[in-house]
């Protein structure tokens, strides 16, 4: 097993998600990094873990200060009614959070930034200088400008400076790089880890922190011991990934193993400056970074054009949560941007939730209440079918380990495939003909086995497809449960899929 496999421990584990802009947190992207959080913290809690996810909506930014201006409307009041919201895209995926940092409402968020602060300028990393860019004034800061205009705009853009602080991101190059080459600082997949030893390796530049005040309206947390300055909103986000709400405990203070799942798009901020904030601050490094890929439409990021039509709480309504959340954790590549349709994912969950496990489980429990009047029989079982779910669990628990949602998602459908594979195998139905005839003597012994062999299979389906689709390994476990078993219905019904988009 190599290290990049590792099982977890089985102490304290923390998972953080991204902190997305408090008013566009509802496209793909986003639902992306809540399900793979979801599914790991699910998974881990079902021995008996303490995991704790934590996330929040990022309020201080520039984008806040921009709406206010375009609109009227105050930032206090934009990021009330925006990070309101939240709530129900949490509740459409099935992907809770045990603390939700509102970067602008939360007293405990702005103590732990200000004390972040204050350790890395006690450590000598802040200092004062000029950031020299490229500004744009429709998006009201600097830009990557492409052939002197803005990516974003297309509106040409000026030359221009102010005064920041700056944090000594590269007096912690080294250090960086040894954390990463050994994997103290675990970055998965391996291709974003070399990414990552590259940027190292071309060298590092220090970070702005800052911004004057009077370019974002005097909005968002001011720097300690300089009110004329704004913190970044980089540094004030990046800071909610040490908070544990408003319970007064810090993770610091706990022996909590750190995992932070982001999107590629975010992989330089998170893998280099993120890392030595934490080591001037004394912090401990997370222990992994798992980074996905991008979730496109038609080729378009989620967030951008096309993309932008798809409302993760409209598709789960409309489809359900099971549906969505499989598709991100069962068609997501790690080696290339995966595109998203309506119809694709339906016709994954069809192929998967319900012609293979559904069906599998509905004539389950049909035969057991056609047979025997509801009871699961006792009866020996067959070694082929524990090794199985013994397998499946094992290869399930490695994959995660590895943050690799498709091998995992692929383990439990070969139990799935094992257990229909049974079904036919045996044919129960012709050994119920040869008992009810008196053809075999031997007949109701071998059909009692092969029902408890399925129905245990049925079982161990519903314990593995917990952490992916929570809703419809419930619909099987309640199914699965109890003597006599509840009347049989059908546990996923097929979606009526849509035509492919021109």
């Amino acid at each position: 097993m190599t290290a990049a496999h590792t099982p977890a421990g089985d102490g304290p584990l923390r998972i953080t998600v991204p902190v997305p802009n408090v008013h566009s947190y509802r496209h793909l992207g986003f639902a992306v990094d809540l399900i793979q959080a979801d599914a790991l913290a699910r998974h881990h809690r079902s021995p008996g873990r303490s995991v704790r996810v934590v996330g929040g909506t990022d309020e201080n930014s520039a984008v806040t200060v921009r709406l206010a201006r375009s609109t009227g409307v105050p930032p206090r009041a934009l990021a009330d009614r925006d990070a309101a919201g939240l709530p129900e895209l949490l509740t459409a995926l099935r992907t809770p959070l045990d603390a939700r940092v509102r970067t602008s409402a939360s007293a405990r968020h702005r103590e732990l930034v200000e004390r972040l602060w204050r350790d890395c300028l006690g450590a000598g990393d802040l200092y004062q200088g000029e950031y020299e860019g490229d500004w744009c004034e429709a998006c009201g800061g600097f830009v990557a400008a492409s052939g002197g205009r803005c990516p974003r705009h297309g509106t040409p853009v000026a030359p221009a400076t102010e005064p920041n602080w700056f944090f000594r991101t590269s007096r912690y190059r080294d250090r960086l790089r040894d954390a990463v080459a050994c994997g103290a600082l675990r970055i998965v997949p391996a291709a974003r880890r070399n990414e990552v030893l590259a940027f190292l390796d071309s060298g590092v530049e220090d970070m702005s922190v800052s911004r004057p005040r009077e370019r974002s309206d005097g909005w968002g947390l001011p720097v300690p011991g300089d009110p004329g300055q704004i913190l970044y909103t980089w540094w004030d986000v990046l800071a909610a990934y040490l908070d544990e709400g408003e319970d007064g405990h810090h993770p610091w203070e706990q022996d909590a193993e750190h995992w932070q799942i982001i999107g590629k798009g975010i992989l330089r901020v998170h893998a280099l400056h993120w890392p030595a904030v934490l080591l001037s601050a004394g912090r401990p490094l997370p222990g992994a970074l798992a980074v996905h890929q991008h979730l496109t439409t038609r080729g378009l990021p989620p967030q951008d054009g096309a993309g932008a039509g798809f409302d993760p709480v409209a598709l789960a309504g409309h489809h359900g949560a099971d549906a969505l959340r499989w598709w991100v954790l069962r068609e997501m590549s790690a080696g290339d941007d995966t595109d998203f349709t309506v119809g694709r994912m339906l016709r994954r969950a069809n192929e998967d939730l319900a012609n293979s496990v559904g069906n599998l489980v509905n004539r389950v429990v049909g035969m057991v209440h056609r047979y025997r009047a509801g009871r699961v029989p006792d009866g020996p079982r067959d070694p082929g079918t524990d090794i199985a779910v013994g397998s499946a669990r094992a290869e399930t628990a490695e994959a995660l380990a590895a943050f690799d949602f498709r091998a995992a998602t692929a383990a439990v459908l070969a139990l799935s495939l094992h257990g229909n594979r049974l079904v036919e195998r045996t044919r129960p139905w012709e050994l119920a003909k040869a008992e009810a005839q008196g053809e075999d003597p031997a007949a109701a012994r071998r059909l009692d086995a092969v029902l408890a062999e399925a129905v245990a299979v049925c079982r161990a389906l519903a314990e593995l497809l917990a952490p992916f689709v929570p809703d419809l390994a419930e619909r099987i476990a309640r199914q699965c449960r109890g003597t006599p078993l509840p009347p049989q219905s059908p546990v996923y019904p097929r979606h009526q899929e849509e035509p492919a988009a021109p």
